[in-house]
């Protein structure tokens, strides 16, 4: 700005108390001077503008006892007309909080409400409940919305497939089992023990529509039960098998008597004996902590609150789930070393290396099962993942179970029925002797058909287990 004022020269001045005629200064304008004996100043005022020829200062204004502003001349910005706010903070937005600037009362810093957290005054920011997230502006907080697993998510319908094509598999195999019941084949599997088998399959399977269902108490209830009955009665029945077969060719290496409780009777006393243990360690479970259902909010809450998500599902701990799996992968153990025991047992003797390639398979399948379940503990898809491990890892046990133990025998039944006929019987030192010969002289030309001696073992212990304790 130019100030213009005292250094004009002066045509004439007031002199004593004589009154004459103001006079005018240089610029045309009366010569007065204010009550400090100074005379009022004249400003231009300029403006540093900017344009595409030149970069100058412009007159948009003047000061001669006040402002007289040429708006139109002004320019901003890029060009821009219009007046820019003359303010020294602009107003929040919704969501964002004043923090003020020490010293300055009226001015402040805008912060937006982060995470988890909500405006609840023009100055302050709060957290959210646990079990709530703030809503889109952030002025206020919303229920987080629940999910569980869907029938129609890709992380259920896998699973469901392979348990249908098991449950229906299964249900073949039984069938025909009932349908010839009275057939060498059968008889010589051990029709009770192959019944009780079957059903811890079908248990296997099943499973999966609990593990998927909506829970509640009902459904929780359930899965606790039959999540690892199904194993149980599988292994349980194997055990009882590989233990029988391990017993009666040690005990025939000696004397010519037949062990005891090696009768069908005994044999599902053993087996139901090992199912109440879990039966057992289920109903205590029930007495010390009631099923229920919960709803974890920790599992999916990501640093975006927009994706948080509560999990509804039963309170199953990963340690309680081991514990009702733990005794059912105890028996597999078992049945497992008594595979290897009875490994060197002739193949067309009995079903001691079908359960060994069984038991074999399965471990495997367990192996993998454990770094897979615990390794996504903290995965956001945690959820689905150890779900969908769980139910194909109970699938597939119960697939290796029907494939290398029952099919073979469907087979046979349906489509090469003259195998299935009643051999001559011998006595149980006789057949025992035999069944060893043929495994130390190895399979030569004299080999008898499969499952001949087995038959007329199987058939041999029914006959007589009145006679047998």
């Amino acid at each position: 700005m130019r100030r213009f004022g005292s250094a004009e020269p002066l045509e004439s001045l007031t002199l004593g108390g004589a009154s004459k005629p103001r006079t005018r200064g240089s610029a045309g304008t009366p010569v007065v001077f204010n009550e400090n004996g100074d005379a009022p100043g004249r400003y231009d005022i300029f403006q540093y503008q900017s344009t595409n020829k030149s970069t100058e200062y412009r007159v948009i204004g003047s000061w001669t006892n006040r402002l007289h502003l040429k708006v139109e001349a002004m320019r901003w910005k890029r060009g821009d007309p219009s007046l820019p706010p003359s303010v020294c903070s602009i107003p929040c937005r919704t969501g964002e909080r004043k923090k003020v600037v020490k010293g300055v009362p009226c001015c402040w810093h805008c912060e937006r409400c982060e995470g988890y957290h909500y405006q609840a005054s023009e100055f302050t920011c709060e957290l959210c409940p646990y079990e709530m997230r703030p809503d889109v502006n952030r002025t206020g907080c919303v229920p987080i919305p629940i999910i569980k697993l869907e029938w129609h998510s890709p992380w259920a319908v896998f699973p469901v497939f392979i348990s249908m094509l098991g449950i229906i598999a299964t249900s073949f195999v039984i069938v025909t089992f009932v349908r010839h019941n009275d057939t060498p084949i059968v008889r010589a599997s051990g029709r009770e023990m192959s019944y009780v088998l079957l059903t811890g399959i079908f248990l296997c399977y099943a499973i999966t529509f609990l593990m998927i269902a909506t829970p509640d108490v009902g459904v929780c209830s359930l899965r606790r039960i039959f999540l690892g009955l199904g194993m149980c009665f599988s292994y349980a029945a194997l055990l009882t098998k590989t233990n029988r077969i391990h017993r009666i060719f040690e005990q025939g290496k000696k004397s010519v008597t037949a062990p005891r409780l090696i009768s069908p009777a005994s044999q599902l006393a053993i087996t139901f004996s090992l199912i109440s243990v879990q039966l057992l360690g289920v109903f205590v479970w029930f007495a010390v902590d009631p099923p229920h259902t919960v709803v974890d909010y920790g599992e999916q809450r990501t640093q975006d609150p927009l994706s948080a998500r509560g999990v509804l599902k039963c309170d199953i701990s990963d340690l309680s789930l081991i514990c009702s799996l733990g005794y059912s992968i105890l028996l597999m153990v078992t049945c497992t070393v008594y595979a290897i025991k009875t490994r060197g047992v002739p193949e067309t003797f009995n079903e001691a290396k079908p359960i060994g390639f069984t038991m074999y398979t399965t471990c495997i399948i367990w192996l993998a099962f454990i770094p897979i379940f615990f390794g996504t503990s903290q995965s956001a898809e945690r959820m689905y993942i150890q779900t969908t491990t769980l139910t194909i890892s109970l699938s597939l046990s119960a697939s290796v179970s029907l494939g290398m133990l029952y099919m073979p025998k469907v087979y046979i039944i349906l489509f090469h029925p003259e195998q299935n006929v009643p051999k001559r019987k011998r006595s149980f030192k006789a057949i025992v002797t035999a069944a060893t010969m043929t495994g130390k002289l190895g399979q030569k030309g004299g080999d008898r058909p499969n499952g001949e001696v087995k038959t007329e073992l199987c058939e041999s212990m029914e006959t007589n287990s009145d006679f047998i304790n």
